[in-house]
């Protein structure tokens, strides 16, 4: 049985993960450590200015840190701080659960969509 509380205290993470590209985005990051550019390729066509944003976000929450080397050409780099890997276990909870039921909600999804 879940704590009555629950709702109001996972609020917070809902919010991010609730945002569009929010999901590729940190899938991208489990995977390690990239440069704006190389994000920005993968989840294509995410605009720069949304990828930014969302970056930003995760950063200010404290789930990604931002690291600016300079030179020529100047890059920066993005990775996941011990937080944002700490939301590696709810995206596998997601693939285990559309491992078990995703093909008979897929096929729930479609029904509506054919429904007149």
């Amino acid at each position: 049985m879940m704590d009555e509380s629950c709702p109001g205290k996972v609020e917070p993470i809902l919010e991010i993960l609730d945002s569009k590209w929010m999901l590729l985005l940190l899938f991208e990051l489990f995977n390690g450590t990239k440069r704006f550019g190389e994000l920005r390729r993968k989840l294509q066509p995410i605009s720069p200015k949304t990828l930014t944003d969302r970056l930003r976000l995760l950063e200010e929450k404290g789930i990604v840190t931002r690291t600016l080397y300079p030179g020529v050409p100047l890059h920066v780099e993005y990775e996941l701080t011990e937080s944002g890997q700490g939301l590696q276990p709810i995206f596998a909870a997601m693939w285990t659960w559309t491992q078990q039921f995703g093909e008979s909600l897929q096929e729930r999804m479609d029904d509506r969509r054919m429904a007149p």
